[in-house]
């Protein structure tokens, strides 16, 4: 499966096409041992319309001057691998693990968080799946009781993927539900317990408050948990997925990233913009809709769609 799949029937540019554009890949040019300041102004500019941010941006545009005037860039696959290298070795940064970790004793917590319409629920369902088809043992718990439809959907994706199902009354207090659904979660052996939480705007001081109440419960009854804290963010919305970032991290300890919505964007540097930002690692990407159209992150795997021909 693509991880960067295009949407819609009009077929998109890669960022690699237009790379190639701006006469980067003269290979005329680089056999002469160089790549003017003009192309690599764009190359810059590409990057940055690409959402990796600035300082990702910059480095890869100075890891390119630098191998070319080395006379290591004199091909068009000589500077295709420079880029992916670059984009891989910034992926692999600091915190970078994209495995998930688990507590060595069930139940496992899950706290999931993101804002109103990043594909949080459909997360949940999807990693539910994911859990299911390891043979564990899954509960999925309704903390978003600000919406009674939030707790309809979560419980058909219960349904759908096997898991049990805990929740509560629209405007239960989510911190509560959180508790009790450990309670279940221990008392019927369960392997792993999801927790979904409200699809909170970022900018909301008293609602991130409740969140970190969310976190401070589920410690409180279960220490060491929330053994993962993801993050799901829209892949769609650009550098506004990084101050999201910063604002949740700021909240909450931040274990892992997920992005969603990949396939319908092919502005694919905010993943690694993401990653840089709050030295999280990237832990899976949402490429579609169905329970299988989530994929656990491989970095170098990731570099190479994003600079795919197709």
């Amino acid at each position: 499966m693509r991880l960067l799949r295009k949407s819609g029937d009009v077929p998109k540019r890669t960022l690699w096409q237009r790379i190639k554009d701006v006469a980067l890949m003269d290979v005329a040019v680089l056999a002469r041992g160089g790549v003017s300041p003009g192309s690599l102004e764009q190359l810059e500019q590409l990057l940055l319309e690409s959402d990796f941010g600035v300082p990702v941006s910059l480095r890869l545009v100075e890891e390119v001057e630098r191998r070319a005037k080395r006379g290591l860039i004199k091909t068009q696959d000589e500077f295709h691998e420079a880029l992916a290298e670059g984009i891989d070795g910034a992926l692999r940064a600091g915190k970078s693990d994209p495995s998930l970790h688990l507590s060595e004793s069930a139940p496992s917590v899950v706290l999931v968080v993101g804002v109103n319409g990043a594909g949080k629920t459909t997360f949940i369902g999807k990693l539910a799946a994911h859990f299911r088809g390891e043979g564990k043992r899954v509960m999925v718990a309704a903390g978003d009781t600000f919406r009674a439809g939030a707790i309809d959907q979560l419980k058909v994706w219960a349904e759908r993927t096997g898991a049990e199902f805990v929740g509560a009354k629209a405007g239960t207090d989510p911190a509560a539900v959180a508790f009790d659904a450990i309670d279940a979660a221990v008392a019927r052996g369960a392997d792993v317990l999801i927790v979904d939480t409200a699809g909170r705007l970022h900018t909301s001081e008293g609602l991130m408050d409740e969140l970190k109440k969310v976190a401070r419960v589920i410690t409180k009854r279960l220490p060491g948990a929330p053994h993962e804290s993801l993050l799901v963010l829209d892949g769609t919305i650009g550098q506004n997925a990084v101050q999201q970032a910063k604002t949740f991290a700021a909240a909450v300890p931040v274990t892992g990233l997920v992005v969603t919505k990949l396939d319908g964007t092919a502005r694919g540097g905010v993943v690694v913009a993401v990653h840089e930002a709050i030295d999280a690692p990237v832990k899976f990407l949402g490429v579609g809709e169905s329970a299988a159209d989530l994929i656990p992150f491989d970095p170098t795997t990731f570099a190479r769609e994003l600079l795919s021909e197709e």
